[in-house]
């Protein structure tokens, strides 16, 4: 996998099947030997994903990186070594970052569940000043995803918006991300809206006014006065189970749908987005309204033909211009009370993760 004198402890598996049967504790994998355009990172903190635990099964396995492989997509770390053509960073800075910029697509063999990776420059960002490893290591798939499906869903000021899942990692961002909907990164040369691999024209316009980590039992009021003040957005529902509903409130939510309770495409009212982020886009086309959007990220289930799949491309873009809104406190990030796990209990970590009842983002720290 790489050679280096320097040891990295990590988590690997050889083969496919579940995370607890085929995930191993290994004392050196070896360190990444690193590209001209990449630096090493210290790993500090790690998230893990939906998407890890299906790799590990074998999902993707036609054009995934095959066994071994160390997994882990979320990063945040401190830089200890640049390639020969690296400008962005210098040693000692701490980065944060998606360290695959096209998702299952070949991803790199280590991931960021070691003490060292390598990652490109251009899928790395400066840690914001105020949040610790952890806090930072829970944002960039979550991020980028909430940020890249409402884009991609052309969201504009004055629309309503429902996120489906809203207690996930990526609904719990979505709910937020909209609220700041002013952030459209445009492109000054082409007047088009870009993230990633995605671009359009819109109407927004792409000024940047101004996150720390967000604790579900405590009630956040201001990011809701920022739904309307400062995006213009109409109104924002979201659905979770009974024990999540005050923590949608937390974030801003309008409307608060207990899924054990109601079935929101039943709602005589209909919303110009839905953002589906558990996988139910045939259901979700029933609450949209004529001319409206639904935009879903879930894998491996049917897609309904009227939705917009979202594939993640990664990019440091969109982090470097949330970043200011992160260091005002203005968006939060949301950790699951039950972590961080420490790097000695990652098989437990994808265990409660693989549940489907993570309130906001898993995360291993600190690593090792």
């Amino acid at each position: 996998m790489a050679s280096s004198k320097l040891v990295n402890k990590a988590w690997i598996y050889s083969e496919y099947g579940k995370s607890g049967e085929v995930l191993k504790f290994e004392e050196n994998v070896g360190i990444p030997d690193l590209k001209e355009d990449q630096v090493l990172i210290k790993v500090a903190a790690a998230a893990i994903n939906p998407v890890d635990f299906k790799r590990m099964l074998g999902w993707f396995k036609a054009i995934d990186t095959p066994p071994p492989v160390v997994p882990g997509f979320d990063v945040a770390g401190v830089v200890v070594k640049v390639g020969s053509q690296a400008r962005k960073f210098k040693l000692g800075d701490e980065v944060y970052g998606d360290i695959n910029e096209n998702s299952v697509q070949n991803p790199k063999k280590i991931g960021s569940l070691s003490e060292y990776t390598a990652a490109e420059e251009k899928v790395l960002a400066l840690k914001p000043k105020n949040l610790s490893f952890a806090e930072a290591a829970s944002l960039p798939v979550a991020l980028q995803t909430a940020y890249g499906g409402l884009e991609l869903a052309q969201l504009s000021a004055g629309k309503s918006v429902l996120v489906l899942g809203g207690s996930s990692g990526v609904g719990s961002l979505v709910i937020q991300v909209k609220e700041v909907g002013d952030l459209m990164i445009r492109d000054p040369a082409t007047k088009t809206l870009v993230n990633g691999g995605f671009s359009y024209d819109g109407s927004l316009g792409s000024e940047i006014p101004r996150q720390t980590s967000f604790d579900p039992r405590k009630r956040h009021d201001d990011l809701g006065t920022l739904a309307k003040h400062v995006f213009g957005a109409s109104k924002v529902a979201a659905t979770a189970n009974t024990g999540k509903l005050e923590l949608l409130r937390s974030l801003g939510v309008d409307l608060s749908i207990d899924y054990t309770k109601e079935n929101f495409e039943e709602l005589s009212e209909k919303f110009d987005i839905v953002y589906d982020a558990v996988g139910q886009s045939e259901r979700a086309v029933k609450a949209v309204k004529e001319g409206g959007k639904v935009v879903t990220i879930a894998d491996g289930v049917p897609v309904a033909p009227q939705a917009i799949f979202f594939t993640l491309v990664s990019s440091a873009s969109v982090l470097e211009k949330l970043n200011p809104y992160f260091e005002s406190g203005k968006l939060k990030a949301v950790i699951d009370p039950k972590g961080p796990y420490p790097f000695s209990k990652t098989i437990e970590a994808f265990s409660y993760l693989e549940t489907g009842r993570a309130t906001g983002k898993v995360l291993v720290y600190p690593i090792p």
